[in-house]
């Protein structure tokens, strides 16, 4: 159903005058998280005749890669640097100390935690099993937050009353803290990895947040201000790590100048070659965008595969995932297209019809389907067989059945905003949001992402995946009520945006706007403990590296939502500048 384009649309429409019959909806009426990225259209879209800082035209770059490919020179000064730092960490691990918790810390936060895996894992197993002995996770409130951060990240349950001996009489966090600047930001950071029912950690990020603010009134000079600034604004656990690198690079500090020293110089010669491999993908991207011919013969629909590639190589960070982030960009380039033909061009007749189709998936059954559907229809069997084929072959499973079924639950979600779009039906608001879940496309990114990794496909985590678990339910939450959030930007709102603020004023005609806003915010919180939960499950049903996945699309959120008064998105624009276009100087 055609949409009409408002101040909030978030790209300049390149879309035809749409038919008069077909079904008109409400601007951001049809809020598809992963199908409204920023601004202007020229940012996002291949070729050479765009702004230069987002294009990816060819570019003169060896083939590099940083286990499945040859750097030649850099590769050996790159290899040598790591021994150099896997012999430190392993040295400062078996002090088993605090020193090695500060260097996992900068290790991750530098983004270059993919190489020392083992070693990370091995050193936390200790430190884990020292504390279920003792029950001891330090003395200053730096040392207890770090450690319990690490531990919950890497999947270790440590309860919240660890933080207990930092409260007063009357059972309030000690006010005495507030000059205790790096402990305070370990312990919002720690606060971040809260689950349902732990009020001690909510306390705790209220608590660190009004004094790390009032500490940066009173020291606008210090050096800190900017590190502290950061830390509220980008808490570790949820931003991406390669993402925020650029300002970690600028505020290193640490208590060994020798080992900082080395993982300063290996995270810059690992940031320049990984960003080689990204400006690769994004050519092999464009290529095969091109070659699908999608975009000619698809005019209505939007022609923006560098943004699509973003989803991938935010929600896939290892530099070796190279194929599977460009397999993965093609089906997200179909969650685009097919929400362009139910939002753009599709009849509310066409779109049933083509819903049937998907469900069906009987290609000799789509003769009354219009061309364009039949062209859409074709290139999604097409990209579905060959992804199957792909990891048939790699990992030994087919998961064509599961993928088809998340296309058609896609559709099927699309296609009841259509009807309730088309009657003019206002759903309630949790009806709503149920429905938006799934219609987001959250789901069909993940589970493509669990086969496409490979890893503890089984039939019983292969019947979890395809019915939708909280490990994907709660990304999904997350991304649509950041969404809705941005449609309701102030009280000046026409009442029609098809959020699920708006959906909830009507349903309390006596709500104000400020108050839903604030309760769509705790269900955000509340998500975010869900999808916590999920990853410190003991034992875990499902891999590690995919519950990764999960919470990195998460953590991509806020970047894709975080708009200015223009309704532009200049923080990832920002941000992908630097991560795929402007290299760190040696």
């Amino acid at each position: 159903m055609a949409a009409s384009m408002s101040a909030k649309t978030f790209f300049a429409s390149t879309n035809p005058p749409t038919d008069p019959n077909r079904i008109h909806k409400t601007a951001n009426s049809n809020p598809f998280s992963l199908t409204s990225l920023p601004s202007a259209h020229k940012h996002w879209k291949n070729s050479q005749d765009h702004d230069d800082t987002f294009t990816s035209t060819p570019l003169e770059y060896p083939n590099y890669g940083t286990k499945k490919h040859d750097f030649g020179g850099l590769s050996v000064q790159h290899s040598h640097k790591l021994e150099a730092c896997r012999r430190a960490l392993r040295k400062v691990g078996k002090d088993d100390g605090f020193e090695c918790l500060n260097m996992i810390n900068a290790i991750q936060r530098l983004g270059i935690d993919y190489h020392f895996e083992e070693d990370i894992d091995a050193i936390l197993k200790g430190q884990y099993a020292k504390y279920i002995a003792h029950g001891d996770c330090g003395q200053n409130l730096h040392e207890v937050a770090l450690r319990f951060r690490l531990l919950r990240q890497r999947g270790y349950y440590v309860p919240a009353d660890v933080f207990n001996n930092f409260k007063d009489r009357e059972g309030k966090f000690d006010k005495e803290l507030e000059n205790d600047i790096n402990g305070l930001m370990s312990f919002f950071e720690a606060s971040q990895l809260s689950i349902e029912g732990e009020g001690t950690l909510d306390e705790a990020r209220s608590f660190c947040e009004q004094l790390l603010n009032a500490w940066q009134i009173r020291h606008p000079d210090d050096n800190q201000v900017s590190v502290v600034g950061n830390t509220l604004g980008n808490p570790y656990h949820k931003s991406l790590a390669r993402f925020m690198a650029k300002k970690f690079f600028d505020n290193l500090n640490g208590t060994n100048g020798l080992w900082l020293n080395d993982l300063h110089q290996l995270a810059k010669m690992d940031f320049n070659m990984v960003q080689s491999i990204h400006q690769k993908e994004i050519f092999q991207m464009s290529i095969w965008w091109k070659d699908v011919g999608l975009a000619q013969e698809l005019k209505f629909a939007r022609d923006q595969p560098l943004k699509w590639y973003i989803v991938s190589m935010a929600c896939l960070t290892d530099p070796d995932l190279s194929e599977e982030r460009v397999d993965l960009t093609k089906p997200i380039s179909l969650i685009y297209i097919i929400d362009d033909i139910f939002d753009v061009h599709g009849t509310l007749e066409e779109v049933t019809l083509f819903t049937e189709a998907i469900n069906k998936w009987d290609l000799a059954a789509v003769e009354e389907l219009p061309e364009y559907m039949k062209i859409c229809l074709k290139a999604l069997n097409d990209i579905t067989d060959e992804i199957s084929h792909k990891i048939y072959q790699k990992h030994g499973w087919n998961p064509v059945d599961s993928l088809r079924k998340t296309w058609a639950s896609l559709c099927n979600a699309f296609l009841v905003e259509a009807q309730w779009f088309s009657s003019g039906q206002s759903p309630k608001a949790e009806e709503y949001l149920k429905n938006a879940v799934v219609s987001s496309g959250v789901h069909v990114v993940l589970v493509h992402i669990f086969f496409l990794l490979g890893h503890g496909v089984t039939k019983e985590t292969v019947h979890l995946v395809d019915n939708v678990p909280e490990i994907i339910s709660s990304p999904a939450t997350i991304l649509r009520l950041w969404d809705d959030l941005g449609s309701a930007m102030d009280e000046s709102q026409d009442g029609h945006d098809g959020s699920y603020i708006d959906y909830y004023m009507k349903e309390h005609k006596d709500s104000a706007v400020k108050e839903v806003r604030e309760k769509v915010v705790d269900m955000i919180s509340d998500s975010w403990k869900r999808l916590n939960n999920e990853c410190l499950i003991s034992p875990n049903p499902l891999p590690a590296k995919f519950n990764e996945a999960c919470l990195n699309m998460a953590r991509m959120v806020p970047l894709l939502y975080s708009y200015d008064d223009n309704h532009d998105l200049p923080s990832l624009e920002e941000h992908m500048k630097f991560v795929l276009y402007q290299s760190v100087s040696m």
